[in-house]
């Protein structure tokens, strides 16, 4: 028996798949910007990079889902736009490794802090009592989701 005043079933999921939906407006406009100047798929691997560190050229391609020779062309195209070097293995001289530029790291870090601060602005709005209930339905929320793996939000570039 679901207490008095809390959602029954249907209702909490329609509540969450709202928040939901904010949320992704959030995150799309943090980079709609950004997307005039580097792809989706770009912006995955510099997402990528700035979360796990260098990455060798086969390994990247294949926790992006891509074809080796395709995906190489688009480093190329990266390293020209200089986001990411192509550096040798010291280990492995046949191995190249991929690793994020200054450049790189400040695209991520651009869309990140419109993120922050688009959230900001929405908390503001709230009283401190909401903001406390949102921090706490959220803290529960995720307790139950579980963070995701970083492969896992690739799809979406975050």
């Amino acid at each position: 028996m679901t207490p008095p005043g809390t959602p029954a079933g249907d209702d909490a999921v329609s509540a969450v798949l709202t928040a939901s939906r904010a949320m992704l407006g959030v995150i799309a406009r943090s980079f709609a910007d950004t997307l005039e100047t580097v792809t989706l798929p770009q912006f995955r691997v510099l997402v990528l990079l700035s979360s796990l560190g260098p990455q060798r050229t086969g390994i990247l391609a294949e926790r992006l889902g891509a074809n080796l020779s395709t995906f190489s062309r688009s480093l190329d195209r990266m390293v020209a736009s200089g986001w990411v070097r192509r550096e040798q293995n010291p280990g492995s001289r046949r191995e190249v490794i991929i690793t994020l530029t200054p450049e790189g790291e400040s695209i991520v870090n651009d869309v990140t802090q419109r993120r922050r601060e688009d959230f900001r602005s929405i908390l503001a709005q709230l009283t401190p009592a909401q903001r406390r209930q949102v921090f706490e339905a959220f803290d529960v929320f995720n307790s139950a989701a579980g963070e995701p793996t970083v492969e896992d939000l690739l799809p979406l570039g975050l």
